[in-house]
């Protein structure tokens, strides 16, 4: 999965997204902070592939993005959009594809604007970025060469606090970075940022009206932070394998960043610092029981703006949860499965 799929709705419920072979589930809440409905079928009875991309707006709905077969050896992208957690999502709209047909490309990525529209962003066949944006009065502006070459592994977009849609995307040796310039049109290729990046491991997060962060780990396992325009920034080895997770919240009365991710142990481990900061410092503390080789960690705040983590193993389709407690630091109460 790519994208946020833990995320807290307009009305306060939490809800997930997964994958399964032919089909994207969601579990939602049935109250906020209450017990949680079983998993429900996206999309009606579509059969898409086992990849999704989530893209979370101001609004509180979810954008929903996969492939799907369409003809012998060849997909095409399709969208959905999730209201609100109880509701059904709507059905899987076709949207596309990059080269106007031919085979999946890549996991795509989905970003939703100040404005409510959904930007998806995906590898073409010449590896180069793709593009499709909503219109405000429904239906989909044509699909825009964004440029690049050599990308490697998901892109990750993002939506800053201006509501401007950034995409960074990993190549051999490096990290491209796109930015709209203006709501509504088409992100640049402002900046290539030399680093020996591994693909897979890119995570952005808004974290001020000016920068998006960027977190990747490099070729030696540590992870890094990088705002356009500056310096990347030593943060911690990381965990695990794969992207960490991000999110900012106040912890004891200030703006910090929360990572976390699936630590080689199979636990889940947190580090926390002041947002922006980087020189810090930031410490791995683990929590929770031994997690399976496939598990997911997700981040989000709820109704009553309390971190909650939550992991997810698509191949058993185990859910864990542990809520931030009335405490200081960072105290979880135990991981409950759900």
């Amino acid at each position: 999965m790519n994208g946020d799929w833990l995320i807290r709705g307009r009305d306060g419920r939490l809800s997930v997204y997964l994958t399964s072979d032919d089909a994207v589930l969601c579990r939602a809440e049935r109250a906020p902070g209450g017990p949680w409905d079983g998993p429900r079928r996206v999309g009606g009875d579509q059969r898409v592939h086992p990849v999704l991309a989530v893209g979370h707006g101001a609004d509180g709905y979810a954008h929903l993005v996969s492939w799907r077969p369409t003809v012998k050896a060849e997909a095409g992208l399709v969208h959905s959009v999730h209201y609100r957690p109880l509701l059904a999502p709507l059905d899987w709209a076709p949207v596309g594809h990059p080269d106007r047909r031919g085979a999946r490309t890549g996991p795509p990525a989905v970003a939703v604007d100040a404005e409510g529209r959904a930007h998806v962003f995906v590898q073409d066949k010449a590896t180069g970025l793709g593009m499709l944006v909503q219109k405000e009065k429904g239906g989909w502006e044509p699909w825009r060469d964004l440029g690049g070459k050599g990308i490697e592994g998901p892109p990750v977009a993002v939506a800053g606090e201006s509501g401007r849609i950034e995409v960074y995307a990993a190549v051999s040796g490096g990290i491209l970075h796109w930015r709209q310039e203006e709501a509504g049109g088409p992100p640049r290729l402002e900046e290539a940022l030399e680093a020996p990046v591994r693909p897979g491991t890119l995570r952005a997060l808004a974290t001020s009206a000016e920068h998006t962060t960027l977190f990747y780990t490099d070729g030696s396992g540590e992870v890094w932070a990088w705002r356009p325009g500056t310096k990347p920034a030593p943060l911690l080895a990381a965990a695990g394998a794969g992207p960490v997770a991000a999110i900012r919240c106040a912890l004891d009365g200030h703006d910090c960043t929360l990572l976390a991710q699936r630590s080689a142990s199979g636990r889940v481990a947190f580090a926390a610092y002041p947002t922006e900061q980087e020189s810090a410092g930031a410490w791995w503390a683990e929590s929770g029981p031994q997690l399976a080789s496939d598990a997911e960690v997700a981040l989000a705040v709820d109704h009553e703006d309390r971190v909650v983590a939550a992991t997810l193993s698509p191949s058993t389709g185990r859910l864990l949860l542990s809520r931030r407690k009335d405490e200081p630091v960072l105290a979880l109460t135990a991981w409950q499965e759900v």
